[in-house]
C-alpha cells in the first residue's frame, strides 16, 4: 500500500478511472470554508467514516473504499486574496468513489454520490462518470431507437409520431377506445396512456390492452400502418411485475411506466425481465423534485439522460424546451439528448420523445433540432384540433412530411387542410434558429 492509499484526495493521474465512478458537483460556500479539506469531509461521509473515528476504518479499508476528492476548482480562481465585498465562493469538486462500493446498483451508486450529502445546502449533482466495468453490468435498452421502428415494421428516416389520449384520467374505456381509434387512423405510430391513468379500478389496464389491441389489427388492415400501445403498468412493487405480464399476456405491443415514481430500477426489472419482450416507454413525472433547484439536487442530463438509459428505458418523455409548455432550458435539454442517444459504453440509445404542448408548428424546431431519430408527443394539439384526433393526427404527420421534403409548412398547408386549420389555430410560442 502506498503512501497516500488511505488518504480522501488525491491528484486526477492518481486515480483509476476504471475502478472509480467520478461525480461532479457545484457548491457554492462562505468564503472562510475550506473546500478542499470540506470535499474530503464528504468524501469520507460517503464512504467508510463517520462524524467521529471508529475503529474498523482502518488504512486498509480506506485504501479500497475511501473517496478521493481529486479536484477542488473555483471560479473565478482568486489567487492573491479575495474582494473585500465577496461573502460567499463557488466551487466545482470531483470526487471519485470506488466502483466496488456500488457494483451495478443504482440505488447505492445514488446513495454514495449523492445520499447524506443531499442535505448539504448548495450543493448540486452535475454529472456521473461511469467506468467500462460498471457500465456493462447494466444491460440498458432491449428495443433503443432502432426497435422502435422494428416494431412498426417501418424503415428509420421520419420521426415517428407518439399521442396521448386526452383526457389525463376519468374516462371508461369506451372512451379511449373511440380516441385510440380515431388517432389511429390518422396514422400514428405510438399511442399511450398518459401517465395519470394507470390499472384503475374505473379502468381495467388489461381490459385495454384487450380492447386497443383489437383495435389496432382493425386499423392495420384499413391502413396498412402498424401501431403500438404502451399501456402504463406503474402499480405499487410488486404488483407492477406482474400487471406488466398479465398485459403482454393480453396482447400489449408496448408499455409505459413512471420510472422515478416507481424508481429507476423498478424500470430495469422490467427491462431486463425475457418475458417483457416489448418496448419500453419511460415517463418523467416526479422529474423536477430532483432537478428543478439550480442549487440543489441532482441535475437533469442525469435524471433524463443517464439514469433512465442505464435501466433499460427504450424511449422517453422529455419537456420540448423550443416551444409549447416547456419551461425547460434547451442547453439542458441538448445535453439530455445526448446522454440518451450519445455512445454510453455498449448501450443501445434511447429514444427521445419531446413533449408538452406540442403542436404541429413546432415540428420544423424538433426535426431541425434533434433530427429524425426522434419520437413527436403530442395530446391537446391533436385531440384539440378543431375537425378532430383524426385530422389532428393527419396535420402532424403532414407537417413532417412537409419538412421532411423541405417544402415551407405554411406553403405545405394550402394543399393539406388538416395542417392549414391546425397552423391556423395554433402559433408557436417560441421561435428558434440554430
Amino acid at each position: 500500500m502506498n503512501a497516500f492509499a488511505d488518504k480522501p484526495i488525491a491528484l486526477p493521474e492518481g486515480i483509476d478511472m476504471e475502478n472509480h465512478v467520478i461525480a461532479t458537483y457545484w457548491v457554492q460556500a462562505d468564503k472562510t470554508m475550506d473546500m478542499s479539506l470540506m470535499g474530503q469531509i464528504l468524501a469520507i461521509e460517503q464512504t467508510t467514516g463517520t462524524w467521529v473515528p471508529v475503529p474498523g476504518e482502518t488504512p486498509e479499508v480506506r485504501a479500497n473504499h475511501v473517496a478521493k476528492v481529486m479536484g477542488v476548482y473555483e471560479a473565478p480562481f482568486y489567487e492573491y486574496g479575495l474582494p473585500d465585498d465577496i461573502k460567499n465562493r463557488q466551487y466545482i469538486i470531483q470526487i471519485a468513489f470506488p466502483s466496488a462500493n456500488v457494483e451495478d446498483q443504482l440505488p447505492m451508486l445514488l446513495t454514495a454520490t449523492i445520499g447524506n450529502i443531499s442535505l448539504v445546502p448548495n450543493f448540486k449533482l452535475l454529472d456521473l462518470r461511469m467506468p467500462k466495468a460498471t457500465l456493462d453490468q447494466y444491460q440498458g435498452p432491449s428495443f433503443g431507437i432502432d426497435g422502435w421502428y422494428k416494431e412498426l415494421g417501418i424503415e428509420k428516416g421520419r420521426p415517428l409520431l407518439n399521442n396521448m389520449i386526452k383526457p389525463c384520467s376519468g374516462y371508461p374505456l369506451e372512451v379511449g377506445a373511440r380516441l385510440f381509434r380515431d388517432v389511429a387512423m390518422g396514422g400514428c405510430d405510438v399511442i399511450k396512456d398518459d401517465e395519470l391513468i394507470a390499472n384503475m379500478r374505473y379502468n381495467d389496464a388489461v381490459e385495454r390492452v384487450k380492447t386497443y389491441m383489437g383495435i389496432e389489427r382493425q386499423v392495420y388492415e384499413e391502413t396498412g400502418e402498424h401501431t403500438l400501445y404502451t399501456v402504463n403498468v406503474t402499480d405499487r412493487l410488486p404488483r407492477m411485475f406482474d400487471l406488466a405480464k398479465r398485459c403482454i399476456d393480453a396482447g400489449a405491443n408496448a408499455m409505459m411506466v413512471n420510472y422515478l415514481a416507481v424508481g429507476p430500477e423498478a424500470m430495469r426489472g422490467l427491462a431486463e425481465d425475457p418475458a417483457i419482450n416489448v418496448p419500453i416507454l419511460a415517463h418523467m413525472d416526479v422529474a423536477g423534485v430532483y432537478f428543478m433547484s439550480p442549487c440543489q439536487g441532482i441535475s437533469s442530463p442525469i435524471v433524463f439522460g443517464k439514469f433512465p438509459r442505464l435501466c433499460g428505458a427504450d424511449g422517453i418523455v422529455l419537456p420540448f424546451a423550443l416551444g409549447g409548455k416547456g419551461i425547460y432550458m434547451h442547453e439542458r435539454f441538448m445535453a439530455s439528448v445526448r446522454n440518451l442517444t450519445y455512445p454510453f459504453g455498449n448501450l443501445k440509445p434511447t429514444l427521445p420523445m419531446p413533449s408538452g404542448g406540442i403542436t404541429p408548428a413546432n415540428v420544423p424546431d424538433i426535426i431541425n433540432t434533434l433530427g429524425k431519430d426522434v419520437m413527436i408527443g403530442s395530446g391537446g394539439g391533436i385531440h384539440a384540433h378543431p375537425k378532430g384526433p383524426t385530422a389532428g393526427t393527419k396535420a402532424f404527420r403532414q407537417a413532417i412530411d412537409a419538412v421532411l421534403t423541405g417544402i415551407p409548412m405554411e406553403q405545405y398547408s394550402q394543399e393539406h387542410e388538416e395542417l392549414g386549420i391546425a397552423l391556423g389555430t395554433w402559433k408557436k410560442k417560441t421561435e428558434f434558429k440554430m
